[in-house]
């Protein structure tokens, strides 16, 4: 009987090591299936911190370069404002020659087309028109009045209702020219060469 005993524990042992192997080597695939998961997650957190990463930092690019953009964009501004500026700081100072004003005066005139009219010209031109309309009768027939307006020089011409108006001052001549100049100004100063 000791014997079967014997066999029994030895086969019991035997049955024992056997579950524990087989137990000890699931214990292992639980614990490699369970680490390639983990690595497979740590790769997929790192990948989308990556991507997170990688998209904030195409955020940041973008903005500096909207910002850098618009910072180019003011100072060309800024640029074209002051030759603008300085433009017309040279048409307040400048004293066109008599028959140049005298043309401007005859065209504001003739595009009125009426027989009754007053003159708005520039304080440093009222002198000036006054005498244009002392030697040029037939001019003079056509305007009643010469005014002083705060203009940059030229003249604008009104019915003497003061319902129509033509404007030839140089602040119009200036604007009318400036979408056309523009483009060639900042052709010239912001294009590489």
């Amino acid at each position: 009987m000791e014997k079967i005993s014997e066999a029994v524990v030895s086969k019991v042992r035997m049955e024992a090591q056997n579950i524990i192997k087989e137990a000890e080597k699931k214990a292992q695939e639980e614990i490699e299936r369970a680490r390639k998961q983990r690595e497979a997650k740590l790769q997929e957190e790192k990948r989308k911190m990556l991507e997170e990463a990688e998209e904030e930092a195409a955020r940041i690019v973008a903005q500096a370069s909207i910002k850098a953009r618009r910072q180019l964009s003011s100072a060309k501004s800024d640029v074209i404002t002051k030759i603008i500026d300085k433009v017309k700081q040279e048409l307040s100072e400048f004293s066109s020659d008599e028959n140049y004003f005298l043309n401007l005066i005859k065209e504001a005139i003739d595009g009125l087309g009426t027989d009754k009219s007053r003159i708005y010209v520039s304080p440093k031109d009222v002198s000036r028109a006054r005498k244009f309309l002392e030697r040029d009768k037939e001019l003079a027939s056509k305007i009643m009045e010469v005014k002083e307006d705060n203009l940059l020089g030229g003249v604008i011409a009104e019915d003497i209702d003061g319902k129509l108006r033509i404007d030839n001052t140089y602040e119009t001549r200036l604007e009318m020219l400036l979408p056309k100049l523009l483009p060639e100004i900042s052709k010239e100063l912001f294009e590489a060469t």
